[in-house]
């Protein structure tokens, strides 16, 4: 396994019960992937993760932690050294800012301020130079999904001096539409406990810019836009009058993902991409490089725990399938 997140367990413990040696390579200290250092310990505390790592290496699968795959070790020695490569790195390559100001100082990725989070948590050291710290701080958060709650639920934990969270795209009805029925997921409007722990939600804000002084943002500079649905595509028109600035002396970008990312492993295994970017597989998820396998979110992209996990067990199946001849995993 390439990545020791949800799907990356899952695969490997499915595999390792159907009789295969397995090895996990995590690039960080600690095994866990997302589960360690995404998601915050007030939605999932990490013993439990530890009981599950725990239960996996007495069952016998080996994890090697530090190691950046691509990096420290080639996509070609995995393959020379295994019969059969798993990439389940998740989807890592974040979705950018391309305004004015966005090389300020104080705006940073999701994924930059969450780990770091964890591992304060969880007692390690963070170097003053290095510190995103929400304490004291007007902070806005981009983007209106999970990972921008999770963003939300961290700055108030830290004792912000107050957070706003801005979501281009318009408020969700609070029930199904007519054109969302079930058993489609529904598309309504949802609030998690950090939501309900304070801070201003707003919908339908595109951010035009960021400015500040001595090299440090200041203020977010934004106006209020109309989605418009044409041609099965929707675009978003600036409502005339309606800019407006913020301050702001933390702005926190959680806007989706993009894929894996391609530097390294990625691009050494010379694995397809689809359109948004994620890994291409078959039917018994494996890719176009043969006995390289993906899964998680490196394939369907950014998802919940849930997906990634019975992914991980699928192309557990299927990988066991192609080097056994056999359909021997249920």
């Amino acid at each position: 396994m390439v990545g020791s997140g949800p799907a990356g367990l899952a695969c490997a413990q499915q595999l390792n019960r159907a009789g295969h040696q397995v090895t996990v390579y995590e690039k960080d200290d600690r095994i866990g992937g997302l589960l360690r250092y995404g998601i915050p310990d007030f939605k999932l505390e990490k013993w439990i993760l530890d009981r599950r790592i725990d239960l996996l290496s007495a069952e016998g699968v080996a994890f090697e932690t530090g190691y950046d795959v691509g990096v420290d070790i080639t996509g070609a020695e995995l393959r020379a050294r295994f019969d059969a490569v798993v990439l389940t790195m998740g989807a890592g390559q974040p979705r950018d800012l391309p305004v004015p100001g966005r090389e300020l100082d104080g705006v940073h990725f999701a994924m930059e301020y969450l780990p770091q989070q964890n591992r304060r948590v969880a007692g390690e050291l963070i170097g003053e130079a290095e510190t995103i710290s929400a304490r004291g701080k007007r902070v806005i958060i981009l983007g209106g999904g999970d990972t921008g709650a999770d963003c939300l639920g961290n700055v108030h934990r830290e004792g912000c001096a107050s957070v706003h969270q801005f979501e281009l795209l318009p408020p969700p009805p609070e029930e199904r539409a007519p054109d969302n029925p079930w058993p489609q997921w529904s598309v309504i409007m949802r609030s998690s406990s950090a939501h309900e722990e304070g801070g201003v939600r707003d919908y339908s804000i595109q951010t035009t810019g960021l400015s500040g002084s001595d090299g440090r943002v200041e203020r977010l500079h934004a106006v209020r836009v109309e989605a418009i649905r044409a041609d099965g595509r929707m675009r978003f028109e600036p409502i005339e009058g309606s800019e407006f600035t913020i301050e702001a002396d933390l702005v926190l970008l959680a806007m989706g993902f993009l894929g894996p990312v391609r530097p390294g492993v990625v691009e050494e295994l010379g694995v397809a991409l689809d359109g948004r970017g994620n890994i291409v597989t078959d039917a018994d998820y494996q890719t176009t490089v043969p006995r390289v396998f993906a899964a998680g979110d490196a394939r369907r992209g950014q998802s919940l725990i849930v997906w990634a996990i019975a992914e991980g067990r699928q192309a557990a199946r299927g990988c066991d399938r192609v080097l056994m001849g056999s359909t021997r995993l249920p």
